[in-house]
């Protein structure tokens, strides 16, 4: 008789029918079929887990694919996947991740875990062992990546770090959203140019007073959404590059990697949501009316213009708050450095990317001005 995971295998690897066994495992008892699958999926994650994933990023490579249901069994695994560890040897950062998805165990043991979330996500048995196969299609697909956290078991909090001042955060954060709740354009180039000059302060102050042996650059996958990924990671770029950060663009996984030191990763993720929330507003308010081929040509230029200029303004904006102070200079120069060798050491081979086609004229002016709109000097 073929066992569980002889047909899940099978499926998985085009033997058999997907239909046919999706049928097979629906007809056959539960109680042969959950604990099977269930062990599946929680060891295909941890192995995922344990390659240079971190929890937000496969729970986001894989809900990108837009099933809410996939998306809750791998927040699922990461909750398994943590259990077996005690909570001093995992890093803050996975720990905070963790929090964030809501991961917990909440089932009552692993051959019910099945059962149990069929009634506590409202979906038909069917349904779910759907979602399970396609779920394993997918992590089989996924590869190991560079490990840029240490992963559980190992070491509770890296030394060498120094993440922003948490009231520097608040500030910035209640700055851009009123940049991007606000409708007078003015009042959002306004506090947008208060959000970066406070970032820049606050980065050369960090610079000053740390030494070159505490801190040490890190890097952080920030996620990059589709439509229009390419136009956006650029963006990103422009945010990064202007605040001493340097990025590597990663497409078929959908995020870039922006290596930094910690304060200026924090600061860079802010701006860039800020900023893309801004620009998302100031493109529809200016698209035109017309055909779906003119509308994407637009919507392409409006976003290579938009990241061109906020690069440019961005860039002023921290060498004027540079500016006066030349005995910095050797000590930015020293940590872009450090940067710049920490990437190549994670990235040694990389391929610089073509330029951006701007294909409308009218959404190129159009990205200008919301450019200038967003980071407007006060």
């Amino acid at each position: 008789m073929t066992s569980v995971r002889e047909t899940l295998g099978g499926i998985l690897g085009g033997a058999v029918d997907y239909e046919a066994g999706l049928d097979t495992l629906t007809v056959a008892p539960p109680g042969d079929v959950d604990p099977e699958l269930t062990a599946v999926v929680h060891q295909a994650c941890g192995t995922l887990l344990r390659s240079g994933w971190q929890p937000v990023e496969l729970h986001r490579v894989v809900a990108r694919r837009g099933d809410p249901v996939q998306g809750r069994l791998v927040t699922d695994a990461v909750a398994a996947h943590l259990h077996g560890f005690a909570r001093d040897t995992v890093d803050r950062r996975w720990l905070a991740q963790a929090d964030e998805l809501g991961a917990r165990i909440w089932w009552s043991a692993g051959d019910a875990y099945l059962r149990e979330a069929s009634a506590r996500w409202r979906v038909d048995r069917v349904t779910l062992l759907d979602a399970v196969l396609r779920l394993m299609a997918t992590l089989r697909e996924l590869p190991a990546i560079e490990t840029l956290v240490p992963p559980p078991g190992t070491v509770a909090a890296p030394a060498g770090t120094s993440p922003a001042d948490p009231a520097l955060l608040h500030r910035v954060r209640s700055l851009l959203a009123k940049a991007e709740a606000t409708d007078y354009p003015a009042e959002a180039e306004a506090y947008s140019a208060k959000a970066q000059e406070l970032i820049a302060r606050h980065s050369i102050a960090d610079a000053v007073a740390a030494r070159s042996d505490e801190l040490v650059p890190y890097a952080r996958r920030i996620g990059v959404d589709h439509p229009y990924e390419s136009e956006k990671a650029a963006l990103l770029d422009a945010v990064a590059r202007a605040n001493r950060c340097h990025t590597v663009w990663s497409p078929e996984l959908g995020f870039s990697t922006v290596f930094g030191f910690d304060a200026d990763l924090d600061a860079v993720e802010l701006l860039y949501t800020s900023l893309l929330v801004q620009g998302d507003r100031a493109m529809v308010r200016a698209e035109p009316r017309s055909g779906k081929a003119r509308l994407k040509a637009f919507r392409r230029s409006f976003l290579v213009a938009y990241a061109v200029g906020v690069g440019e303004r961005l860039a002023a904006a921290t060498a004027a708050a540079v500016d006066g102070t030349a005995d910095l200079l050797p000590v930015l120069a020293s940590r872009d450095t450090e940067v710049r060798e920490t990437m190549q050491r994670v990235f040694p081979a990389t391929v610089r990317s073509r330029g951006r086609r701007v294909d409308s004229l009218e959404g190129w002016d159009s990205g200008r001005d919301a450019a200038d709109g967003a980071l407007f000097d006060v």
